[in-house]
């Protein structure tokens, strides 16, 4: 008795690992999904066939601009306070 159910329960192992390394439908679509969303966000799927070089800023005015834009978010200072007083009087608190 014991025997057929220790058989039995090394088939099910064997089948079960084997069942494991199968091929399965995830396998076959592995990457559509990033594909896909990267296809439908491209604006114009024919650019990467133009080979001109980009107009665009040189160095210095591109560095120029990332120091401004860097500087921008840097805590600005306080203005100054100033107080005055129109009249003699006191106030109370």
């Amino acid at each position: 008795m014991r025997k057929p159910i220790s058989i039995l329960v090394g088939l099910l192992m064997l089948m079960s690992l084997v069942a494991g390394c199968a091929a399965t439908r995830l396998d076959m679509d592995w990457g559509t999904s990033q594909k896909l969303a990267t296809y439908n966000q491209t604006l114009s799927p024919e650019a990467e066939k133009n080979l001109e070089p980009v107009a665009g800023l040189d160095g210095q005015s591109a560095q120029k601009s990332v120091d401004k834009y860097h500087k921008d978010f840097e805590k600005p200072e306080k203005p100054p306070a100033y107080g005055f007083v129109l009249g003699g009087g006191t106030t109370q608190k």
